[in-house]
């Protein structure tokens, strides 16, 4: 059997002990599903045991992998709750971040070119992954959950735009342009979207809900082909296209089958979360480069420090700019979401190593400090509010509508 085969096999099977490890562990402390898949990565990656090695195959599955994280934090934008003042906040607390980040940045690096990609990665917000956490915690569809949701789509959408424009190594004007002409075609995809479909669109959906035919799910995979095609055709990165897809493909099921629709968000995220992002995750625990962490010297000492810098940088402007009736408890845990990272900074650090900008230590300690910040946020964020008022994390009754509505529960225990 080739390596390649092989490594598959070594994923695969994580991605199927990993849930049971968080489920043992979870009786006492609720560890988020994603780090035992990265540390347990490392565990069979080059670094430690050698089992495991990247190769072509095995990074475009991890890519994909990403791709579908994305389109999945796109998805579960509810345009309802982000827009007003939260929404407005919710920029200005980014751009604030934007400046501190590359400030910070390009003092750490020595120079402009590192200090963006640092700067940049400081300033990402790991929305897929907090998501799941919020859904099982019964906070995702109350007020809290709908100002995380705000800062959150921001701080995922926000560095990949950030990418377009400092990362692509062209010049401002043209990349600006170039994402010009693809936010109007995610607004001309938005406007179809919300036009009413033919009768026969829902009823074809509902009848092949269950056969082999699955008409809806391949539907949805063709609006994210179309939407990373685009993206890709324009010379932008397909992240975008990834987060553009999962806007107008909610547009699109909510509009044309709100019925099905929570089935069929099922049966993606049964593609997601039960193969391609275990991937991901598990990839990204392979090529982590522990042997460039565990050095010593500064790079051990830039981790840390990458750490507090997340809090400062990130979670400081949400502090500041948090909408005003979220009480003590319910802002700081706003920051420690907010101030979660990990698959942008993974995807960030990857450019910066493949084009000779960051070295394999800064990048290996960013991820490292991503992964720490995954693994500790969230986790003071539930403990600080199990203690919060009833009333601002999750409506009256929505955890018994979360256990109710197909797809709900299903997918937030799935995913972690």
């Amino acid at each position: 059997m080739s390596h390649s085969g092989i490594t598959l096999i070594l994923i695969m099977a994580i991605a199927v002990l990993a849930p049971l490890l968080a489920y043992v562990v979870g009786r006492k402390l609720p560890v988020p599903l994603v780090i035992f898949e990265i540390l347990l990565g490392i565990l069979i990656g080059p670094d430690v045991l050698g089992w495991a090695r990247p190769s072509e195959l095995i990074d475009g599955l991890s890519e994909l992998g990403l791709t579908m994280l994305i389109f999945l934090a796109g998805y579960e934008i509810e345009f309802g709750k982000v827009r007003g003042d939260t929404l407005r906040r919710s920029i200005r607390a980014w751009l604030t971040s934007v400046v501190l980040g590359l400030a910070a940045g390009i003092l750490l690096g020595g120079g402009y070119a590192k200090g963006v990609f640092i700067g940049v990665a400081l300033t990402s917000t790991a929305l897929g992954t907090v998501l799941p956490v919020l859904r099982d915690a019964g906070d995702l569809h109350g007020r809290f959950g709908s100002v995380v949701m705000a800062f959150g789509a921001v701080g995922e959408f926000g560095p990949i735009i950030a990418m377009a424009l400092l990362l692509s190594g062209r010049g401002a004007g043209e990349s600006t342009a170039l994402l010009a002409v693809f936010a109007a075609l995610t607004a001309g995809a938005v406007y179809w979207a919300l036009r009413p479909r033919p009768p026969w669109f829902s009823r074809i959906i509902a009848r092949t809900l269950d056969t082999s035919g699955q008409f809806a799910v391949r539907f949805v995979f063709l609006l994210l082909a179309l939407m990373l095609g685009a993206s890709t055709a324009l010379g932008l990165d397909v992240l975008l296209g990834a987060f553009a897809a999962g806007l107008v493909t909610r547009l699109v099921l909510t509009g044309a089958a709100p019925e099905s629709g929570p089935r069929v968000l099922e049966k993606v995220e049964g593609v997601g979360f039960g193969f391609l992002v275990p991937v991901f995750f598990v990839v990204t625990g392979i090529e982590f480069d522990l042997d460039s962490l565990l050095s010593g010297g500064r790079t051990l000492l830039l981790l840390p420090l990458f750490l507090l810098l997340f809090l400062l940088v990130r979670g400081g402007p949400i502090w500041l700019l948090a909408p005003r009736d979220l009480g003590r408890k319910d802002r700081t845990g706003l920051v420690l979401y907010g101030s979660t990272a990990l698959p942008l900074v993974v995807a960030i650090t990857t450019i910066g190593v493949d084009d000779k900008v960051l070295g394999a230590g800064e990048a290996a300690a960013l991820v490292g400090a991503a992964m720490v910040s995954v693994l500790v946020f969230p986790l003071l964020a539930l403990k600080l509010r199990a203690g919060a008022s009833p009333g601002s994390g999750a409506a009256p009754g929505a955890g018994a509508d979360r256990a109710a509505r197909p797809g709900g529960s299903v997918s937030g225990s799935e995913s972690w």
